[in-house]
Order: C-alpha cells, then structure tokens, then sequence
C-alpha cells in the first residue's frame, strides 16, 4: 500500500479561481467537443494533490489530447477513480452534502446519469459554492443548479 499524503484543498481552490474564467494552455479546451466540466475539475485536482496515476485505462492522468484517461475528462471514469483508487493520486469517498469540504468533488445527475463535475469552493452556513467549466463559474451557488441528485465526493488523501 503506498504512502498517504495529505490533500492540499486551499491549492485546488486557487487553481480553480484562477481558471474559472478561463483555460490554462497546457491542457486542451474540451468544450467544443463534449464539455470542460471534467477535465477542470482533475486541473484542480492535480493542483491540490500534485500525483497523477499513469496506469493504463484506470489510471487518472494527462499528457495531452491524444495521451489522458478517461477519468481525466468523463464523469463517471472520474468518479469510478476516485472511489476506488488505491495506488497513485487523489482518493475519495462518497458522503452526505455536509461532509463537504474546500476541494471536493460534486457530480450532478439528471436521475438517469451524471453528467457535470464541480468543484467546492466555499462553504457559509447550508450554502455550498462551487466552480465549473463549461458554463463556467466561481463561488456560484450549488443551490443555483437544476439537477435531480447530486454524489458528493469527499478527497481523503493522496497516494503517494
């Protein structure tokens, strides 16, 4: 079992205030093609972990278009990643939406799939912001959205 490393949340959110508004250049824009929700979200991931998983097909990693998995970019690859992990990177469990930290993970679903990531970027109160690619956003309201549930990914650590 590798080492655990903690999760530098306050990381993740810089790099999601950062780049809410707009695209870093070393990662591909994947909003013409699908949607960016996903791929920022491993941006600000990376940011506040700094390990990425080479292993193919169920690894988390990205090199560039050509060369990432497909946890990187789709929703549910990200979430499988997260939940079941136990190598390199981030890890995650599935919790309630008070477990939520600075720096989780929150996936909305219409009742038949989840399709959109978002980031935790701040709590106050019962009220959760969040950022987003896509339609991008910072500190919007997660009471904003229109979703029929929610899976609320809480990151515990870091493989090492």
């Amino acid at each position: 079992m590798p080492q655990i490393k903690p999760y530098r949340r306050r990381d993740a959110v810089r790099y999601a205030e950062k780049w809410a508004y707009g695209r870093n250049p070393a990662y591909y824009d994947f909003s013409a093609i699908g949607g960016d929700c996903t791929n920022f979200i491993s941006q600000c991931l990376y940011a506040g972990s700094g390990t990425m998983n080479y292993t193919p097909e169920i690894g988390w990693y990205y090199r560039n278009i050509n060369d990432r998995s497909p946890s990187w970019t789709g929703v549910g690859f990200l979430y499988a990643f997260l939940k079941n992990n136990q190598e390199k990177g981030p890890f995650a469990v599935e919790g309630a939406r008070g477990d939520m930290e600075l720096g989780d993970v929150i996936q909305l679903g219409d009742g038949e799939r989840f399709y959109h990531s978002l980031l935790v970027t701040g709590i106050e109160g019962d009220g959760i912001f969040v950022a987003a690619h896509s339609f991008n956003a910072y500190m919007r309201p997660l009471a904003s959205y229109t979703f029929a549930e929610a899976r609320y990914l809480h990151i515990e650590g870091v493989y090492v």
